[in-house]
């Protein structure tokens, strides 16, 4: 009988591995905001210049003063779009940099990761249009799956899988999404048939099926989008090892040293992409 502790282990959703790269610390609030009509008139300049110093002070890696900018935002429009998607981003961020170690680590996490998900759907609530609120949705449950209840995990499997969907569909150029999906269909190949039936008993509901296909697929269809994202080329390296295709996962993992650091999380990326080659190099 396989364990529910092992059916936590496959069900870990790493759909947010790039977001650890991505988001910005907010020293507040602990709650997503309701939004808020502007008390005023007031053009557009000013908001503009707002977003321009965050996206700044963001590529700098200095977080809390990003998202001091973002807040701002809000005071002035608490309906800006790309702020509430900023700030989705941000406190995902917030959960991923939170020590392991730490005592409270998963509650605190949880809770940045819950905050992360109002601020999404909100922003889907602004514009269901745009594929980076639903992105946003999908990358904010994936984590809150991680560090959740293995129930929990089993009921929000496919709401990432519906979200990243809505992602694609109105952006294919979304390589991003394509990540996500790439590793969402690596985790759910992962789960075996003993494990799936387990499930279905313990917690009522039937596992989503993934493919390692699929996941190469969509991971191939992220570098080539975004063929500079480091991590991308790892995880497909990953999907290329679960199928014993050594060649093409070396070939993926060649290039990663000389490939520019973009992301706060890349050395480490690098480091994982050399271990893993050196482990794979006579295989």
């Amino acid at each position: 009988m396989i364990s529910p502790r092992n059916i936590r282990r496959v069900l870990l959703l790493l759909a947010v591995l790039v977001a650890a790269a991505w988001g910005v610390y907010a020293a507040e609030p602990t709650t997503a905001q309701e939004p808020k009509q502007p008390c005023c008139r007031h053009d557009g300049g000013e908001i503009a210049r707002l977003l321009k110093n965050a996206d700044r002070l963001y590529g700098e890696f200095k977080p809390k003063e990003a998202v001091g900018e973002l807040h701002k935002i809000l005071r002035l429009d608490g309906y800006n779009f790309e702020a509430l998607v900023k700030l989705a981003r941000a406190h995902i961020d917030i959960g991923d940099r939170i020590p392991e170690d730490d005592s409270d680590a998963k509650e605190r996490r949880l809770k940045e990761y819950a905050v992360a998900e109002d601020y999404a759907r909100k922003a889907v609530k602004v514009d269901p249009g745009s594929t980076w609120g639903h992105f946003w949705v999908a990358a904010s449950v994936g984590n809150i799956a991680l560090v959740s209840p293995i129930s929990k995990q089993v009921e929000l499997a496919g709401e990432i899988r519906e979200q990243v969907e809505k992602a694609i569909a109105l952006d294919p150029s979304n390589g991003s999404a394509y990540h996500i999906y790439g590793l969402w269909h690596r985790k759910m190949a992962e789960i075996g048939r003993a494990s799936r039936a387990v499930a279905s008993v313990l917690y009522g509901r039937s596992l989503p099926q993934g493919s390692l296909e699929k996941s190469i697929e969509f991971l191939k269809k992220a570098i080539a989008l975004n063929p500079t994202v480091i991590v991308s080329r790892l995880e497909l390296a990953r999907s290329h090892v679960a199928r014993e295709e050594w060649e093409p996962a070396r070939a993926v993992l060649r290039p990663i040293p000389e490939m520019p650091i973009q992301f706060s999380d890349d050395a480490k990326h690098k480091q994982k992409a050399e271990q893993l080659l050196d482990e794979i190099k006579d295989r």
